[in-house]
């Protein structure tokens, strides 16, 4: 692997606080003061806690600085900060960027059975976001996912998506596998 240029320099953070301590404002604040870009960004509330997940590039001395100040922002604010070196993610032109959604009564594993799936089927997962909730008109207990794939553009689609959905039906599983559409 290259060694990255003096201003491609990534760094991953994830923060965990409490929801009514959101580090949102004090971490993108920080980021902007160290001289970094924010190239990413994902927010979530989990239970009573928000975590973050932040992809920030800069030089490696503006990288350095944000690192240096994380163990006060850990210390003063009481969030739990963990960091990654990484580098770009390297460009994929051979994937297909298809989006699969998936409803079903909930159930232990289906999430393992789906991420299975496709990496059995050499399918990259790019994104997921799964949850739980209970159905308005019976209370059922429900299970739903939308999860962004890469298909590989040598995969014969059709029978991807047969293949798919005879997976949905043994499981039990509605979803739907459409490319995406920006």
């Amino acid at each position: 692997m290259a060694r990255p240029t003096s201003n491609e320099n990534y760094l991953v953070v994830i923060a965990v606080a409490p929801q009514k301590k959101s580090p949102l404002l004090l971490l993108t604040r920080r980021v902007g003061e160290s001289g970094c870009h924010l190239l990413e960004s994902r927010l979530s509330t989990l239970g009573d806690d928000v975590a973050i997940n932040l992809l920030l590039m800069g030089s490696w001395d503006a990288v350095a600085k944000f690192e240096t100040s994380v163990p006060r922002i850990e210390r003063e604010e009481g969030i739990r900060l963990i960091l990654q070196r990484t580098a770009a993610k390297e460009t994929q032109n051979a994937m297909l960027p298809y989006l699969v959604e998936v409803v079903a009564a909930d159930k232990p594993g289906i999430l393992h059975l789906l991420a299975e799936f496709f990496i059995d089927h050499g399918i990259s997962i790019e994104s997921l976001s799964s949850n739980r909730y209970r159905a308005m008109q019976t209370g059922a207990e429900m299970f739903s996912a939308q999860i962004t794939i890469g298909i590989p553009v040598k995969t014969h689609i059709a029978s991807l998506r047969d293949d798919f959905l005879e997976f949905c039906d043994a499981q039990n599983l509605d979803a739907i596998m459409d490319p995406m559409k920006f």
